[in-house]
């Protein structure tokens, strides 16, 4: 019988960030109100970081840890994206410059919201249970990045500034799933059509974040009702010992388990809190730090919830995925001792905590200098002179940084 799943995992999310408790004290925000948000710490992109450059440093580590045959049997690169910095041509292309990977390789991109990369990560379980190309492996990263410019005066800005993250996850799916045991054919989808929010044009963001809000917790729990069809005899509380959602901010986890709780167990709101903290936390600590990372924030969650949980005993992951317009996904897998020791060797806390804090006006100071790129900008030479204490961060530690746009194409160098 064919294993499937999550041979190495890894993530980058930057170089700098800020403590959002000072960003909402700097923005005068409703301390009561902000607290739901559940949030930490962002990532703030600098101008030599894009979708390219995270995806190659979340991704590097583990293909530096693969022999040359694993690399070659490398089928597919799969990046999934809402921040495509081109209408054709697909950011796999670069990644797979970079990564040095053979060019007997599928290249593509996915778009799809906030699902790109659950979706990309299905196709590539898929790939590898069609037996179509046996012991051959897929590589998909989920990157996204959003980019501050001067806040608008408005509530709904106010609060999206705090939660808005920048990132990448890099994922070797495989026969040989150490990492995540995916359940095969344990999957419940839902979705539909709904303006919740949307890019009407590369660089902006609209919707209705009530509408947002209403529209995930109802594919939250369908979701799960098409999984209970699927799954004979399982139970939102009993059959997984760690759930894991998309979090776009951690209080919108919180309501969505506490409405599941409700519905599908109907228990007291003492139980509910209690595993919440149980079973939920573990997989919001690195969200807290990062923000809403869009495609990538599902397996965001999912890596901190195998980093941060205990596995003495191999334990059932259930997890949630939710893209705006809308697309849902709940599927389940299974994680050893064996899967959380492989995926600590990647030192993803050490990376967080290795980010420059930065203060409120050195990160304001960021709006006009990342003014300078947007979709389609034709020529840039980066100057990393402009952020030079986030870019002591990266140099002399071998990450991609994004060096020059000429006529389109862009320039990426190691540093």
């Amino acid at each position: 019988m064919i294993k499937v799943g999550i041979e190495a995992m890894n993530i980058y999310c930057g170089s700098a960030a800020i403590n959002v408790d000072e960003l909402a004290k700097h923005r005068n925000l409703d301390s009561d109100r902000f607290q739901n948000l559940l949030m930490k710490q962002k990532t703030v992109p600098m101008l030599y970081e894009d979708p390219v450059s995270n995806a190659v440093n979340a991704a590097k580590p583990i293909i530096d840890s693969l022999t040359d045959a694993e690399k070659e049997s490398i089928d597919m690169v799969i990046t999934c994206s809402e921040s495509g910095i081109d209408f054709g041509k697909s950011m796999s292309t670069y990644i797979h410059d970079y990564l040095k990977l053979s060019r007997n390789c599928r290249l593509f991109e996915l778009k799809s919201a906030c699902y790109s990369g659950t979706a990309g990560f299905h196709m590539a379980i898929n790939f590898v249970l069609s037996q179509v190309a046996p012991g051959k492996k897929v590589l998909v990263i989920a990157t996204d990045i959003s980019r501050m410019g001067a806040v608008e005066d408005s509530l709904e800005m106010s609060f999206a500034e705090p939660s808005s993250g920048s990132g990448a996850v890099a994922m070797l799916i495989s026969e040989n799933p150490i990492v995540f045991q995916i359940d095969k054919g344990a999957n419940g989808y839902y979705g539909y059509e709904v303006m919740d929010t949307c890019r009407p044009v590369p660089d902006l963001e609209a919707g209705d974040a009530d509408l947002s809000l209403l529209s995930y917790l109802d594919c939250c729990e369908n979701a799960f009702k098409e999984y209970q069809k699927r799954v004979e005899g399982a139970d939102y509380q009993d059959t997984f010992q760690y759930l894991v959602f998309h979090t776009p901010f951690g209080g919108m986890v919180r309501g969505a388990h506490r409405t599941n709780m409700r519905k599908f167990k109907k228990v007291a709101p003492a139980i509910i809190e209690e595993d919440f903290q149980r079973r939920v936390v573990p997989s919001l600590e690195y969200c807290q730090r990062v923000g809403n990372v869009m495609g990538a924030t599902t397996h965001l969650a999912l890596a901190s919830a195998i980093d941060n949980g205990s596995f003495d005993q191999p334990k059932r992951l259930g997890v949630f995925a939710y893209g705006s317009g809308c697309s849902s996904e709940f599927f389940s897998g299974l994680v050893t001792k064996q899967g959380q020791e492989k995926l600590r060797q990647f030192n993803m806390l050490g990376h967080l905590d290795d980010r420059i804090v930065m203060d409120m006006e050195a990160y304001e100071s960021t709006f006009e200098a990342n003014n300078q790129i947007k979709f389609g900008t034709k020529n840039l030479k980066i100057d990393t002179s402009l952020q030079p204490d986030a870019f002591r961060h990266v140099e002399g530690k071998n990450k991609l940084i994004l060096s020059e746009i000429k006529n389109f194409h862009r320039v990426y160098e190691w540093v």
